[in-house]
């Protein structure tokens, strides 16, 4: 079972791989928070509300968007994000624990011009989650040992174009966590292998 420790100890000797933020480039925030619960870690995970402008609607993600001009740097976004999103306060509820890698966003299969900055956060103290409906349909907290447990990894098909092709993903009941998320928690269980 992982715990808080753990968690702390591979991030504080993780090296993030970044992507220079060129002129034409757009960036976002998100914020992968843990709290340790009686069953090991556990990760927040949202359900995004549908919307037709959403290239991401419905999806699992992380809470997050994009850097504002008021927005100092990414990891500020990542927090005020957080809080508009969910109603957390990451600065009076967590620790900061680091960066995972920069990931350049994709939408139905092709890369965009938006470089996600993922900032892992752990809660320090129990909180009450307010999804805010016009963004969130729903909060969760996913076991780490769940995601670990690779018996847990399954795929699933998506056409793009036509063609059929087949996505790495987690099922939680009718949920299904897969694409970008996926690519940013991966990075975080290879810390654990």
């Amino acid at each position: 079972m992982l715990s808080a420790a753990d968690l702390r100890r591979a991030l504080a000797s993780h090296a993030p791989k970044t992507i220079p933020f060129e002129g034409h480039m757009r960036k976002a925030a998100v914020a992968a928070v843990f709290r340790e619960a009686s069953a090991g870690v556990e990760l927040l995970l949202i359900v995004r509300a549908e919307d037709e402008r959403d290239p991401w609607s419905g999806h699992m993600a992380f809470p997050g968007g994009r850097v504002d001009a008021t927005d100092p740097h990414p990891l500020g976004a990542a927090i005020r994000e957080t809080k508009e999103e969910v109603d957390l306060d990451l600065v009076a509820s967590a620790t900061h624990l680091g960066p995972l890698s920069h990931v350049l966003a994709k939408s139905h299969g092709k890369p965009v011009p938006l470089v996600i900055v993922p900032h892992v956060f752990l809660l320090e103290e129990p909180v009450t989650l307010t999804p805010e409906p016009n963004e969130v349909a729903e909060t969760l907290f996913v076991p780490l040992a769940h995601l670990l447990d690779r018996s847990n990894r399954e795929t699933m098909e998506r056409r793009y174009a036509g063609v059929p092709l087949k996505f790495a993903c987690y099922r939680f009941g009718e949920r299904v966590l897969w694409g970008l998320t996926l690519q940013m928690i991966d990075e975080l269980l290879g810390m654990f292998d």
